[in-house]
């Protein structure tokens, strides 16, 4: 049998979701290039042609996930591939709401084949630590938003190019990431391997935990990507450059997300997912309250809050519900990015009519909302004594 090379299929996942990653900093820098100061759209109606980057990334997901069982990681992740370069040449030519909503959603449904392939490939490599693997492998989507925010204001605001030359940076880590995937080797899912049938796995996904932890993505992923998505329009009056916040966000939670294996260690999945809602709602209040340099301090406390938001609620499911398969964790990106696809235009309207201090309060409500949910997945893991499956 052909040899799986593990540390190469890994390197490529990682600039697959670099790639994911740079489009979402590009985004919120396309912001000004396409609002009100640019070609004119109003914040409310970018938010309209930004969702299909949540909702393009959830059909995807939703698609992918099922169609990785039957199809193979391969072929969703050159679904990905084929995708993502498509997005990339019809944002380079979009000029109005429609044409731009039209290369958002082929963008967003190239980073839900990303995630609907290769979080079950990286589960499936390294089925003895999902959670510490799965937290290393999402380190590159706070570093790949570094990546691209660090890019976007070297390319517009230091050396004052087009921002098409920012939008066309994105090529360079696609090319990498399908040549390293060319020609490989790539496992099948774990729930292939596991010999689990289709009847359980989708009998599984509506066991009440389950249900719960969908219910919990919704909140988790709209607290984090909806501040992050929109922090050019949100901290325009608090900082000079609001996407080197984002930039130091991010460098935060790729930092967090590479030593993961230790907190896992001392912390259980739910106790981390616990401190994360409290971190989060106590930063998003700070974000509401300070101007300039604090405007870091309450950005670092964000960030501590949502570092382990994503990876751990995949890491979660894969370990507690594993006969739940590559379906489950598509259904988990999918209802994150759909929140959030539903987030960005409430928040457009509450920065269009009220304020962004209005917007952050509200979002603040969310992960209040988690830090009751988490206490009570906490209980329920003590009293029913889960163990990793």
């Amino acid at each position: 049998m052909e040899h799986i090379n593990k540390n190469r299929l890994f390197l490529a996942s990682c600039l697959a979701l670099i790639t994911t990653a740079m489009t979402f900093a590009i985004r919120a820098r396309l912001e000004t290039v396409f609002g009100p100061e640019g070609i004119g759209l109003t914040l409310e109606q970018l938010g309209y042609a930004f969702a299909p980057a949540f909702f393009g990334f959830t059909i995807a997901m939703i698609i992918g996930g099922p169609l990785v069982d039957l199809l193979g990681i391969k072929k969703i992740t050159w679904m990905a591939f084929i995708t993502h370069a498509v997005g990339i040449v019809l944002t380079l030519m979009a000029d109005t709401m429609t044409s731009l909503f039209i290369a958002t959603l082929f963008v967003g449904i190239g980073n839900g084949f990303v995630e609907a392939a290769l979080n079950p490939m990286v589960a499936s490599m390294y089925s003895d630590e999902k959670t510490k693997m799965l937290n290393r492998f999402h380190v590159w989507f706070p570093g790949g938003i570094v990546i691209g925010a660090l890019v976007g204001w070297l390319i517009m605001d230091v050396m004052g190019l087009s921002w098409k030359v920012m939008v066309a940076s994105l090529f360079v880590p696609l090319a990498l990431y399908g040549i390293l995937f060319f020609g490989q080797k790539i496992p099948v899912t774990e729930r292939v391997q596991l010999g689990i049938s289709n009847k359980v796995m989708f009998s599984s996904v509506f066991k009440p935990l389950f249900l719960f932890m969908v219910l919990c993505m919704f909140l988790t992923a709209a607290s984090e990507l909806g501040t992050t998505q929109r922090i050019e329009s949100l901290l325009k009056e608090s900082v000079a450059a609001p996407l080197l916040v984002l930039a130091f966000i991010n460098g935060i939670m790729a930092l967090g997300r590479m030593f993961a294996g230790q907190v896992v260690h001392k912390l259980s999945p739910s106790g981390m997912l616990l401190y994360s809602a409290i971190f989060t709602f106590i930063g998003l209040w700070l974000l509401t309250i300070t101007t300039g340099g604090m405007t870091f301090v309450a950005a670092a406390v964000f960030a501590i809050g949502v570092t382990f938001f994503w990876p751990t609620m995949l890491g979660f499911v894969a370990e507690h519900l594993p006969e739940t398969g590559a379906l489950g964790l598509s259904i988990m990106g999918g209802a994150g990015m759909f929140s959030v696809s539903v987030v960005l235009p409430i928040m457009g309207n509450l920065m269009d009519t009220a304020s962004a201090g209005e917007a952050l309060r509200t979002m603040s409500v969310l992960p209040a909302i988690l830090i009751v949910a988490f206490i009570g997945l906490n209980i329920y893991v003590k009293k029913n004594k889960i163990v990793k499956s």
